[in-house]
């Protein structure tokens, strides 16, 4: 998700943030399955696919359904794009009804949830519509002819490292987050608490959540500040969270002292960098979380293999670098 956002890589676990560095992140595909989820009848022309997106509004998701759709349009497919008007089960479980009574041959979501979905998804494949999770998943293993999401673990362990940098490896360091029980958010914090175990003079104090509101991370920041003098970071979970710190610490006078690291790369937060709110942000690919998810898609409905698991790269952004090329092809999208 950028909740969004948004998934892990391993190897190297040294300080990778540095201004103007970009680090790929690039996730290796896992190639472990070769199930095609089915044969394929005369193709992927003209089947139809429907796409729902864990916030229909969210710049992360916009940039993935623009990259799905066209990449879904020059296959031929019968394109449908959706998406939950917050990031709530009981505001995408309508619209997984509605998937359920149309029968599409081809789902791709991001479930807002690990678990609660389940049942719908598992009855929905059960009638033969191939299901592609795209960007958050499901405990369930049995969910998904693929999986195709951001290295997130690896992400927050990315984000640990630029913050104790930043830091001079002491302080306390807050995480805030959405909610509990959101797998690519899940994935961030444990890859950020984690990596600053290795850290001994950086206290990290308990992780809050917001709901996905940024009021409310504004006020969980000023809150933390006034508890704790030394705070010198955030880890801002995703991308409404690393708003609300960022107004929240402008809002106290801290802006700057307190080093923020948030994941994505949405129009706010870019401006959030030139002004020096945040220091640094690691974004995600999400459009090609789209195109790859259309591609598996398409592999399954022609009877080829397809990967089960399927990682896609990030990179860091700083002020200094964030107009180079190769980073700024990231940056998100408001519209297609």
């Amino acid at each position: 998700m950028s909740k969004s956002s948004m998934s892990s890589m391993r190897g190297n676990r040294r300080p990778l943030v540095a201004a103007g560095v970009v680090l790929a992140l690039t996730g290796a595909a896992a190639c472990g399955s070769s199930d095609s989820g089915g044969s394929g009848s005369g193709g992927a022309a003209h089947k139809k696919v429907r796409l729902i997106t864990g916030v229909k509004s969210d710049p992360f998701y916009i940039t993935m359904t623009c990259a799905a759709k066209a990449e879904a349009k020059a296959k031929g497919m019968d394109f449908t794009a959706d998406g939950s008007a917050q990031w709530d089960v009981s505001v995408q479980r309508p619209l997984l009804d509605s998937v359920a009574a149309a029968r599409p041959d081809g789902l791709l979501i991001s479930p807002v949830d690990t678990s609660a979905l389940t049942p719908s998804l598992k009855q929905i494949q059960s009638s033969g519509t191939k299901v592609a999770l795209v960007d958050t998943t499901v405990s369930d293993s049995s969910v998904g002819i693929t999986r195709v999401s951001s290295d997130n673990e690896k992400g927050g362990r990315v984000a640990a490292d630029a913050l104790a940098k930043l830091m001079n490896e002491k302080g306390s360091v807050i995480v805030i987050s959405v909610k509990p029980g959101v797998s690519t958010t899940d994935a961030r914090i444990k890859g950020f608490t984690e990596e600053m175990a290795k850290y001994p003079d950086i206290k990290v104090l308990p992780t809050l959540y917001d709901n996905d509101l940024p009021a409310t991370a504004a006020s969980q920041i000023q809150s933390t500040l006034a508890a704790h003098p030394d705070l010198g970071g955030a880890f801002a979970g995703n991308t409404n969270t690393g708003q609300g710190i960022a107004t929240g610490l402008k809002q106290a006078g801290k802006q700057g002292k307190v080093k923020v690291a948030a994941f994505d790369a949405e129009p706010d937060e870019i401006a959030a960098l030139k002004a020096g709110t945040l220091q640094v942000l690691v974004a995600q690919d999400p459009a090609g979380i789209g195109r790859q998810a259309v591609d598996q898609l398409a592999a399954a409905f022609e009877g080829k293999s397809v990967e089960k698991s399927v990682g896609t790269g990030m990179v860091a952004i700083t002020k200094a670098n964030m107009n180079q090329p190769s980073v700024s092809k990231y940056l998100y999208k408001s519209g297609c």
